[in-house]
């Protein structure tokens, strides 16, 4: 069974920081592009960030572009979403996903792309 796990989502103030963690079981993530995705209640679900399967390639919504940096360790079979800097809108389920696609700008946000997806990770920013 293909597995993915979102952790580190939490209670954090605003201007704060939270790191998620993204860990795959029974496959490797070095062979998929990864996303992160998330969902506030009664929103859709929304693109954030990707990175690609080598990680040379990281792409980011507007709405967070230049305070989530996604990252990956291979060798830790984990992707993850460093946050800061962050907002009450930032609230929402964080979700990950894995792609046998390419991470490409005009694609990254879209959940048809992924074949696997992680369970969430709530992120409350509040004060």
């Amino acid at each position: 069974d293909v597995q993915l796990q979102a952790s580190g989502g939490g209670l954090v103030q605003p201007g704060g920081s939270l790191r998620l963690s993204c860990a795959a079981s029974n496959f490797n993530l070095e062979d998929y592009a990864i996303g992160w995705f998330r969902q506030a209640p009664g929103k859709e679900r929304e693109g954030v960030s990707c990175i690609s399967s080598s990680g040379s390639s990281t792409y980011y919504a507007d709405s967070v572009k230049g305070r989530f940096t996604i990252s990956r360790d291979n060798d830790k079979n984990t992707v993850y979403l460093q946050m800061s800097s962050l907002k009450p809108e930032d609230t929402a389920v964080y979700y990950c996903a894995a792609s046998e696609y390419p991470c490409l700008r005009s694609t990254f946000y879209n959940v048809a792309y992924y074949d696997y997806w992680g369970q969430g990770t709530q992120v409350t920013v509040s004060s």
